[in-house]
């Protein structure tokens, strides 16, 4: 019996592209190969391709997403997707894979646009109960004087890119001479920019997946950044630092854990997905901040820290999320 094949994609067509191809040296190392024959795919703007060993490579048949190798025609069964940014984390290749019957490793078509959409993903959270931080929605065709929006929010604020991730354009504002130049900054990663109240309080982030129909909450870290927030410098260039598992009583971890469970459910998740919160503690609660459906994978992103933490292997890790990628392959052919 022939091993399963998956197609490990990575690139994008976002600045978030950089951060792509740092989680894929770590996906890479750690699939595991003696259980899957895995086949790397990128996806750029200009082509969708597999890099051969010796130099070259075979463009992807996107009626089918196949290849066409000398050994023969290579037809997948699951993708482990390890793209950050469009078109990866924001539903539009999950469409694409719907459409030609391939299960994948991330959430759905619907989750991944909502959760992309950081304005949307606060609305359903608090719809559904879960704290989060007072904001506004802007749009670039319909701009808002930052007069009005001092009169609506109170500073500090966080002006950050809608869309988007691994804090790329996102600025805090202490002053109110400081927010035009913030907007411009958003506004020049994305049409639509959410400006968010600050919230004190401790910054924690915990990675959940699902694993034999069961949700399971990682180990989380406690983020203490060198920096104003935890910007794409403290995230990837070390200016920053976290402790994994977060020192906190248990009374506030399990707040956390609870709530990060609830979340996940709420949103219909699937794979691994990262949660970012402030929990205040005047409050006793957990802020969620942002949903983060293909989170970071590199040698300094959390949830291999976390996965360590929690005793496994990354190894493993990666198995249990393409077992998981299969099942879904599995029940759609009993149905």
């Amino acid at each position: 019996m022939r091993k399963p094949r998956i197609a490990f994609v990575t690139g994008g067509y976002s600045s978030e592209a950089v951060i792509s191809y740092k989680s894929a040296i770590t996906i890479e190392n750690h699939l595991d190969k003696e259980l899957f024959d895995v086949y790397r795919i990128d996806i750029t703007p200009e082509q969708w391709f597999h890099p051969l060993k010796g130099g070259g490579r075979v463009l992807v048949n996107r009626d089918d997403f196949s290849l066409s190798l000398e050994s023969g025609k290579v037809e997948f069964d699951a993708v482990f997707i390890g793209i950050h940014g469009t078109p990866g984390e924001d539903g539009r290749l999950q469409g694409y894979f719907d459409l030609v019957g391939l299960p994948y490793t991330s959430c759905d078509a619907a989750t991944s646009a909502i959760t992309f959409n950081k304005r949307y993903t606060v609305a359903v959270a608090a719809f559904s109960g879960v704290n989060v931080a007072r904001s506004l929605h802007l749009f670039k065709h319909d701009p808002l004087p930052p007069t009005e929006i001092l009169r609506s929010l109170t500073l500090p604020v966080f002006v950050k890119p809608n869309n988007g991730g691994s804090s790329i354009g996102m600025s805090k504002v202490m002053h109110g001479h400081e927010l035009e130049a913030a907007l411009e900054k958003a506004f020049r990663e994305d049409d639509q920019v959410l400006v968010e109240e600050y919230i004190s309080g401790r910054e924690f982030t915990i990675g959940v997946y699902r694993s034999n129909n069961k949700v399971v909450t990682l180990p989380f870290t406690e983020i203490f950044a060198e920096n104003e927030f935890f910007d794409f410098s403290a995230k990837y260039e070390g200016k920053s630092r976290e402790v994994t598992p977060a020192a906190c009583s248990e009374e506030i971890a399990q707040n956390v854990r609870d709530t990060a469970e609830k979340v996940y459910r709420v949103f219909n998740c699937r794979g691994i997905v990262r949660m970012d919160f402030i929990f205040n503690e005047e409050a006793n609660a957990a802020y969620l901040l942002e949903i983060n459906t293909v989170p970071g994978q590199s040698e300094a992103s959390i949830v291999p820290q976390q996965v360590r933490a929690n005793g496994m292997q990354l190894k493993d890790f990666y198995t249990a999320l393409v077992r998981e990628a299969l099942a879904q392959k599995t029940e759609k052919q009993l149905v």
